[in-house]
């Protein structure tokens, strides 16, 4: 078991998630985007786990297929291995495509929660995708969950 140095953010792991958009034709006047993204997952301060007995560390995140107007959900359980309380955060970032980033968002839960030393929750992560995207091939992006210490 890894130990932990109270106000030390460690680096668990990085992410790179590589996603590719397909078009599909249905009939002569419809059209279906399938999306998938996958990828893994980095940590600052906390563990972040698949499983709630939090043996299972998350390093990557398969969203399935995924068309324009719909969102999925995911799953984490996040762990403050720390001896102190801290505040959970989550940004993404290094997206490979920047137009991407105006239809596609990821969003949580548990943004601002105070989550206390040695303490556990369960974060739902949503990624949405614009019903409007247009002229995106592929994306990829960073996502980092951060625990900073309670002042």
């Amino acid at each position: 078991m890894e130990t932990h140095v109270s106000r030390v953010p460690i680096l668990l792991s990085v992410l790179a998630v590589g996603v590719v958009l397909s078009t599909v034709v249905f009939g002569l006047l419809s059209a279906s985007q399938n999306i998938e993204n996958s990828g893994s997952i980095k940590a600052v301060g906390v563990g972040v786990y698949t499983d709630s007995g939090c043996t299972t560390k998350a390093v990557s995140i398969n969203w399935g297929a995924m068309t324009p107007g719909s969102t999925q959900d995911f799953t984490l359980y996040i762990k403050n291995e720390g001896t102190v309380s801290v505040v959970l955060s989550m940004s993404t970032s290094n997206w490979t495509s920047t137009q991407a980033s105006n239809y596609i968002t990821l969003t949580w839960n548990r943004g601002g929660q105070t989550l206390a030393r040695q303490a556990t929750t369960t974060a739902r992560l949503t990624l949405t995708v614009s019903p409007d995207i247009t002229g995106v091939n592929s994306f990829g992006f960073d996502i980092t969950l951060t625990g900073t210490e309670v002042a």
